[in-house]
């Protein structure tokens, strides 16, 4: 076992500078035999959940930290011209207090003291410090810094505020050697300081790629970032290539000669242990009537709107409902139908366009009582434990199509009712693709703009196509590849960078609302509107348990509505778009005719082909339609066997005669669950 930990470490989530996977890093430090990894990417902590499951998932100690940008003056002073020199500083979380202190203060340095950078301060610091580790950083931070300008009152005012604020136990002096002139003239008085104040040393390397020989590549990367290209002369680039994810030895030879400084990385690691929960939900309550619960208060909307949903209700709709509810009940997620139901009735009482239903919801006869969804789940036999089922504990979703003009005022009624520091966009990341990445490396390799156009355009356009998939398949890519030294460096170096993190943005669709602000939950930023958005994306949000609703806006909705309009305008007829029959032979043969252009979901080449081909009679035909315009059915020719059965061109045939009654409406084939 080796005694080092990095504790000063940037991944693909420094996205402006650095290219370290994740998984490749945990792997990278596994394979040298360390035992623990910290995580302190600039300013943010986007990847502190990947890195803490990755890490738990080898057998390695998650840390998890942050380098925040410390302004010497107040985060809310935003009166300079934004060429502040920000001062570095590495905070780590000792234990789960200290994990919810380091998302408040990288919280409110971007909702507080955002300006051109996230901005701590010394306040923020004294407010939020208990639970941390805090090391002094590269020689950008506050004490190199001081030394640096050659004043040492101000490095010594340093050191007491963080002695007085953390503790002396909890702030270490760090120390760095990537061959840097100023990192040699700081360590020396680093080590007198520490001395003099009874502080430790800690020996770090501030990686931001994680083997040597991706140096390249990470100049390539920072290229992209700033649009420069490699031969300009001013393109910034790290000094040299020592900023990887070293061994031990490499640390011991370049800094063993300082006492505690390696041993002291355990010593830290050793303290850290925050453990997180997954999967236990944190449902907001939704404010019901007095004497009322939410599952009571949800059962009697049920009871009321089940005469007005079904002319005769028989036994098996009130068993269903009753069924539902039950399951709702017991797996805790009444306030959760309660809280969708409420938004959608927000949009369709102010006259916003909303779609019928999407997806596993519609076999929910709870969510139809409650126009969550207009499509019956007992007409068309939907299954509701494909929405939500007792035997796997799994939050509920229920996607939502909104007019997307308006599909913002939603959200807005969400803010106002639950508060707008309860409620949160998601982030998303966007990625060096396949194609993307070529273009991006080829520019900045100032390779001939014909040239990398020709490369580019070999690799096929579609989902989940990448580089490495494409030299398997395409002779002749991987010819290529092999004949042709310059195309041979540029792919090795779009390899290295296809699928990095590039750029942050906004979920299409997915919202977080929670019962008290988010940032007790979860690290948060603002977006460029200003509103609150998670530093965390989708699946990490859920996976904490946290209330995710997706809400996508889509244009078919507002076409259709501004339809209706011009309709009730020109001819003055009030059309209700629910209320239109399913059935109608002249939209039957539209379809059956190609004429798609328009049609959600039926627009492109391949399904307008097979929607011909398929000929549908009925509504119901439609449905299958949708199941076999998927890569599976394509592929393995179930829907060239589908469209032949139907046709009687060949015979239907069942895998067993007891499988008749359920596969009968799609001719023998199994296609789906319902």
């Amino acid at each position: 076992m080796d005694p080092f930990v990095h504790l000063h470490s940037h991944t693909e989530y420094s996205l402006f500078d650095g290219i370290s996977r994740i998984g490749e890093l945990v792997s990278h430090v596994k394979e040298m035999g360390q035992t623990a990894l910290a995580i302190t990417d600039h300013g943010v902590m986007y990847g502190a959940i990947y890195l803490y499951k990755e890490c738990i998932k080898q057998g390695i100690k998650p840390i998890i930290g942050c380098e925040i940008y410390v302004t010497r003056g107040s985060r809310f002073d935003k009166s300079g011209n934004g060429k502040e020199k920000l001062a570095h500083l590495i905070l780590l979380a000792e234990n789960n207090e200290g994990y919810q202190n380091l998302i408040k203060i990288c919280s409110k340095a971007w909702t507080e003291g955002y300006y051109h950078r996230p901005r701590a301060d010394h306040e923020l610091l004294e407010k939020y410090h208990e639970g941390l580790i805090v090391t002094s950083a590269c020689v950008g931070g506050e004490v190199p810094q001081a030394i640096l300008n050659g004043d040492m009152d101000e490095a010594r005012k340093v050191i007491e505020f963080y002695i007085n604020t953390f503790g002396k136990d909890n702030y270490f002096l760090e120390i760095q050697n990537h061959g840097l002139p100023e990192e040699a003239a700081v360590r020396p008085v680093l080590a007198s300081l520490a001395k003099e104040y009874g502080l430790g040393l800690v020996a770090t390397n501030d990686f931001h790629y994680t083997k040597k020989e991706d140096a390249r590549s990470q100049e390539i990367k920072l290229c992209i970032s700033t649009g420069k290209t490699l031969d300009d002369p001013y393109h910034f680039h790290f000094a040299n290539d020592e900023f990887y994810c070293k061994s031990g030895d490499e640390m011991r030879a370049i800094l063993g000669n300082f006492p505690g400084a390696i041993e002291n990385t355990r010593v830290i690691a050793d303290r850290c242990n925050v453990e997180l929960t997954f999967g236990e939900h944190k449902l907001p309550s939704f404010d019901v009537p007095e004497g009322e619960t939410a599952a009571s208060y949800l059962r009697k909307l049920c009871e009321k709107a089940l005469p007005e949903r079904y002319a005769i209700v028989t036994d098996k709709e009130r068993s269903r409902m009753d069924y539902e509810l039950g399951v709702i009940d017991k797996m805790g997620f009444s306030d959760y139908f309660l809280i969708v139901m409420d938004f959608i009735h927000y949009a369709k009482s102010h006259g916003i366009p909303i779609g019928p239903g999407r997806g596993s919801a519609a076999g929910s006869i709870v969510s139809y009582l409650l126009h969550i969804t207009e499509v019956d789940p007992l007409r068309f036999d939907l299954l509701f434990e494909r929405f939500l089922n007792p035997a796997r504990v799994s939050m509920p979703d229920i996607d939502t199509d909104l007019c997307y003009r308006r599909r913002g005022e939603v959200i807005e009624y969400l803010a106002r009712k639950y508060g707008s520091d309860q409620v949160a966009q998601i982030i998303t990341f966007g990625t060096l693709a396949a194609r993307a990445v070529i273009r991006d490396v080829g520019r900045v390799t100032n390779m001939p703009l014909r040239e990398v156009d020709r490369i580019a355009k070999m690799v096929p356009v579609g989902p989940g196509v990448t580089l490495k998939k494409t030299m398997e398949g395409s002779r002749e890519f991987r010819d290529l590849y092999d004949s042709d030294t310059t195309v041979h460096c540029l792919i090795d170096h779009c390899l290295d960078l296809e699928g990095i993190s590039r750029n942050s943005g906004t979920h299409a669709a997915g919202v977080v609302i929670c019962s008290k602000p988010v940032e007790e939950y979860v690290p948060i930023q603002l977006t460029q509107d200003g509103f609150i958005q998670t530093q965390y994306e989708k699946d990490q949000v859920e996976q904490l348990g946290l209330l995710k609703m997706d809400l996508l806006g889509l244009r078919n909705l507002t076409v259709i509505h501004d339809a209706l309009e011009m309709i009730r305008e020109n001819r003055g007829i009030d059309l209700d778009i629910n209320k239109i029959p399913s059935e109608d032979e002249e939209t039957c043969k539209m379809l059956c005719d190609g004429d798609t252009i328009g049609v959600f979901q039926s627009e492109s080449s391949g399904f307008t082909s097979l929607l011909m081909q398929l000929h549908p009679e009925r509504f119901e035909d439609l449905i299958p339609m949708v199941a076999l315009y998927r890569p599976g059915p394509l592929g393995s020719g179930m829907a060239e066997d589908f469209i032949k059965r139907k046709h009687g061109k060949i015979p239907v045939e069942y895998p067993h005669p007891s499988l008749e009654p359920i596969l009968k409406e799609t001719y023998g084939v199994i296609l789906y669950q319902e």
